[in-house]
Order: C-alpha cells, then sequence, then structure tokens
C-alpha cells in the first residue's frame, strides 16, 4: 500500500515538473537574474514637479518562453508610498497577446519611457521591476528587481527670494526759485527811471531780498543774469549799443538793492561784476511772441512777414508799410521789448535729512507724501521703513505708492498675506499698474501658484526685477536655459543653481564667488554638489563648510542623491556620519 502511494506522488511530482518545463515560466523566473535592465536618468531626477524614467530590458537568447506572456511594472518605492508607472507587455513568439516580441532563439529587448509627478518622500526611494509571467491559465510572479536608488532634487533648492519692486519717491534736495522782475525803458533810452523800481515786479524782488538773501536754511542764492533788450525798429549798431547800455543800468539798479543790505560778510548780489549779462539788439522772438497773443487786426499778415523774411531791415520795412497797423505796433508792442530782465538765481532748500527723520519720528503728520516715502530710503531697518510706510499709507491713502512700499517691507519679512493686502490696496488705487502686478505675482509665487505668478509677470513689463522672478518660475518649471537668461547679470545663488541644472557645473564657483551670498552655507553646498557632478573630489570640501555654518546640511547630503556616487568616499563618509 505504502508503495503505491510512492508511487502516485513520484508520477504526481514528474508530471508537474514536466508541465513547468513545458510552459518555460520556472525556467524564466529561475534565470531572471540573467534579464539585465538600464535605466535613465541614474539616479532619478525631478524637474518640473516630475520624475521622468527612460527603462530599456534586454532578454538574452534561449530564456523567453515561446508562448509567455509578461507584465512588467516599474515602481518607485519610498518611505510613505510608492508610484507605480505604466507597465508594458512583453510576449513570446507564439503567443497570441498584443505586445512587445521577444524571441526565443536570440532573445530580445523592449524600451519605454514614462513620467509621473514627484512626491516628497521619493528623494530617498528605489526604481524596481515587478513582473508577472503567464502561460495559458497559468502565472508565476518573478522576484522584485531592484535597478535604481535615490532622485535628485536638487532644482527645490531654487529660494524663493522674489524681488518686489519699490515705488519711488519724487523728492528733491532743492527746487529752483528763481526771481525775475523787469525795467521798461522809454525808446532809444537806457536810464532807469525811478517810476520802474516802484513797479509790482520790482518790489516783489527786492522784498524776497530783504526776506532771504541772509536766509541759508531755507534758500540758496547762486548767481545773477540781466538780459537787455531792444525792439527790433532802428538802425541795428544803435540797438546793440542800446541793449548793452540798458544791461548795465539794469545791473546797477539791482546791485543798489542788494546794497541796502549793510552786512559787509553778505556780499551777495553787491558787485556787478559777478552779474552774467546777455543782449539782444533786435528782439524779434519777443516780437513774435507778443503779436501772437494780441489782437491787433493785422497780426496773422504780420507774422507773415516774419516768416517770409528773415532779414531785419526787410521785416521793419515791410511791417512799417502797414501806416494805420504800424501805429498799434508801435503802441502796444514795442515798448513791452525796451527792457531789461533781472533774474536772481535762487534755490529753495527741502527739509534737511535731519529734520525729516526727526519729524518722522515726532510728527509724521507734519510731512508731505514725497518726504515720507524719501524718509524710508535714509534707514536700512526695515521695522523701522514699514513703520513710515504705514504712516505715509495713513495719511495719503490714495497714492499707490505707499501702501506698494508697504507690501514690499512686509514682503521682505515674509510677512506675504500682509503684503498681498497691501499690494490690493495699491492696485486698486493705481489699476493695472506694472510695478503692482510685479508684487502680487510675487506673493503668490510664495504661496506656490506658479501659473498665477506668471500671469501677473506678463503684465509688469520687462524690469530686472520681474525678469529675475520669472526665472525663479522656470526654474520650478524646469526650464533651466530661460530661467539663466531670466536671471541676467545677477550674480548669486539662484543664477548659479540654475548654470547648474543647465549643464554647466563649471560656472557654479564663479558666480557665487562674484556675489554677496558667496558666504552662505547653501551657497558652499551648491558648490560642493557641482563638484559632486564634475568627478572633482577636492571640490566636495566646500560641504564641510557649508555643513559647519548650517549644522542641518548634514542630514540632507547624506540623503541627496547627487552624492550616491560618493558614499563611499572615506572624505564623504566623514563630513555626513
Amino acid at each position: 500500500m505504502q508503495t503505491n502511494t510512492l508511487k502516485v506522488l513520484s508520477l504526481a511530482l514528474g508530471t508537474s515538473v514536466l508541465f513547468t518545463a513545458c510552459d518555460g515560466l520556472g525556467k524564466m523566473i529561475k534565470k531572471q537574474n540573467l534579464i539585465t535592465y538600464e535605466v535613465t536618468p541614474k539616479p532619478l531626477e525631478m524637474h518640473g514637479d516630475s520624475v521622468a524614467v527612460s527603462i530599456s530590458g534586454k532578454y538574452p537568447a534561449k530564456l523567453f518562453a515561446k508562448k509567455a506572456v509578461v507584465t512588467v511594472t516599474p515602481v518607485i518605492k519610498y518611505n510613505g508610498g510608492e508610484k507605480k508607472l505604466k507597465e508594458v507587455v512583453l510576449v513570446g513568439e507564439k503567443a497570441t497577446a498584443s505586445g512587445t516580441k521577444i524571441g526565443y532563439e536570440k532573445g530580445g529587448t523592449f524600451a519605454y519611457t514614462d513620467k509621473v509627478g514627484y512626491e516628497p518622500g521619493m528623494k530617498v526611494a528605489k526604481l524596481e521591476i515587478q513582473a508577472k509571467g503567464q502561460v495559458k491559465k497559468k502565472v508565476k510572479e518573478f522576484k522584485p528587481t531592484e535597478i535604481g536608488e535615490g532622485t535628485i532634487v536638487t532644482p527645490l533648492l531654487v529660494r524663493n527670494d522674489e524681488k518686489a519692486i519699490m515705488a519711488k519717491d519724487a523728492f528733491v534736495k532743492s527746487v529752483s526759485a528763481n526771481q525775475s522782475a523787469s525795467i521798461y525803458y522809454v525808446i532809444n533810452q537806457s536810464v532807469v527811471r525811478p517810476a520802474e523800481l516802484k513797479s509790482e515786479e520790482v518790489k516783489n524782488l527786492t522784498v524776497f531780498i530783504a526776506a532771504n538773501a541772509k536766509n541759508t536754511t531755507w534758500y540758496e542764492f547762486k548767481g545773477i543774469e540781466v538780459s537787455a533788450y531792444a525792439s527790433p525798429d532802428g538802425e541795428l549798431s544803435r540797438n546793440q549799443n542800446l541793449a548793452t547800455d540798458r544791461a548795465k543800468s539794469g545791473s546797477n539798479a539791482l546791485a543798489g538793492e542788494f546794497k541796502k543790505d549793510k552786512n559787509k560778510d553778505n556780499t551777495f548780489g553787491k558787485d556787478i561784476a559777478t552779474y552774467k549779462t546777455g543782449v539782444t539788439a533786435e528782439d524779434w522772438e519777443g516780437f513774435k511772441s507778443l503779436m501772437e497773443q494780441s489782437s491787433i487786426a493785422d497780426k496773422d499778415l504780420i507774422l507773415r512777414v516774419l516768416t517770409m523774411y528773415s532779414d531785419g531791415e526787410q521785416r521793419e520795412k515791410e511791417i512799417k508799410n502797414l501806416s494805420k497797423t504800424y501805429k498799434e505796433v508801435a503802441d502796444k508792442i514795442l515798448p513791452k521789448l525796451r527792457r531789461s530782465v533781472l533774474t536772481v538765481i535762487v534755490d529753495k532748500k527741502s527739509r534737511t535729512d535731519d529734520m525729516i527723520n526727526r519729524l518722522v519720528d515726532t510728527n509724521p503728520d507734519s510731512l508731505s507724501v514725497e518726504e515720507l516715502l524719501y524718509a524710508a530710503t535714509l534707514t536700512q531697518d526695515v521695522n523701522r521703513q514699514m513703520n513710515i510706510y504705514k504712516s505715509a499709507e495713513k495719511q495719503y491713502p490714495n497714492d499707490w505708492r505707499t501702501s506698494n512700499n508697504l507690501g514690499g517691507t512686509y514682503l521682505m519679512t515674509n510677512k506675504v498675506a500682509d503684503a498681498k493686502s497691501a499690494f490690493e490696496r495699491a492696485d486698486k488705487a493705481s489699476p493695472n499698474n506694472q510695478t503692482v502686478q510685479n508684487n502680487l505675482g510675487a506673493c503668490v509665487a510664495k504661496n506656490g501658484d506658479r501659473k498665477a505668478a506668471m500671469a501677473y509677470y506678463e503684465k509688469a513689463g520687462s524690469t530686472p526685477e520681474v525678469n529675475y522672478n520669472k526665472a525663479i518660475v522656470w526654474v520650478r518649471d524646469g526650464k533651466y536655459s530661460e530661467a539663466v537668461s531670466g536671471f541676467g547679470t545677477y550674480k548669486g545663488f539662484n543664477m548659479a543653481l540654475a548654470q547648474l541644472l543647465s549643464g554647466a557645473p563649471e560656472s557654479v564657483n564663479g558666480t557665487i564667488d562674484a556675489s554677496n551670498e558667496k558666504d552662505m552655507a547653501l551657497s558652499f553646498y551648491l558648490k560642493a554638489v557641482a563638484a559632486a557632478r564634475k568627478g572633482d573630489a577636492s571640490g566636495l570640501a566646500s560641504l564641510k563648510t557649508a555643513i559647519e555654518k548650517d549644522g542641518s546640511l548634514k542630514a540632507m547630503a547624506k540623503d541627496d542623491a547627487e552624492f550616491i556616487k560618493w558614499r563611499d568616499n572615506a572624505e564623504f563618509k566623514g563630513m555626513t556620519n
């Protein structure tokens, strides 16, 4: 009885082996180590929020069963989950299913690409091949095969230091406050009549001189100009002398007003040798201007004469031919041209920086919007700037610059929500303002909405700040060449990162060393990444400096797939263990 049982069992086992051998799956699974896989890139790389994978596989001769159907599924496994890539179906030469044919005698290959969304845990990951074979109804699982490790996520290092644009103030240290008066003369004379010194123009000038000539706090007297004219009637040489004499008499009259100040230390205006004088023998320009403003009946005809003739004598002759009109011209126009114009060149000073700083603290309501905006530029303290802009916005809420610049200080201190609210107030005060559009874009970019940010930037024109902000988006989108262009002449970490990602690791050190970010821990870290990519063992020393400056970078480097090839390097181990 026992013998018969053994025979039956032996027959069953033999039949099982025979069936397994016939379907070929057992051999494929037993010898699956002969199947080779290549993955590109290796390690995997994250670009634009995605991980693209290219895989090729090779089955050697006399391995792939003729009737087998093998489903191959690449899987990215990481702490907290896994991502299955699209599967590929491989079929033996006698299989009826659809798929990539793999021959038995010569073997065969397959290749495919896929892209999956990046998940944070995928930085530390393994890529493995999972496969199952089937012949008719029989299904067997292949042992999972690891073909890759880690994901390079270097683009995530891009700094979110979007640039806000601050609106400029229109504050000036001084403004022109020139004072002028005209003295009029009798025809063919250059003597200043006493009545002329009592005209409203001259009185206003003398009052200003008396009140402010010694007021160096608010006024700076810079010079005196006297321009003398003769009307364009009469002989040219006589008019030349007449205009020259009028310049002298006008200068003497004005100097007399300054000499009324008995202060010997105050010499401004007392010496006519310092006066700048100019003479116009025939004031045709003045004549034309007065004619255009007049209501004289034949003024169009006279103006036409000025256009037709350039010679002064011919002009005078043609105008005099209009006998009735000329009398009106002689009475109403020519007397106003016989003059000397006295101009005191003076600048009115604005409040000094010290005055403005004191008033910002004690009485900000007394300052103009330009003074408040200017006051904020006198300090590097962001919190003080913020308080100044708050005062400015409170007093001048309809000036978009106050809200915009307040938002800029909020953005500098990473108060993104407050910044966005302030920029929205600025946008309401000045709709579609390009400066404000850039700043709104910077806010939504910091909140992770790259698409909305780029929409704002597109409305913001083209400035170094806008282009810089676009470049940050381009790094995150995986458009590295565009990012290098966008960063422009900016030297710093983000530019160096874009250069590295665009395939120029040799540029990293020079870009960083030429910037004011060269001492950042992250800058040294990026130098080490560039060295790793170049195969430069000595350059890895930068990692030590980075870790000394920021201890958290040790753990980051240990898991960073950029350094996978260096993990057995003794120096690298010493820095990261």
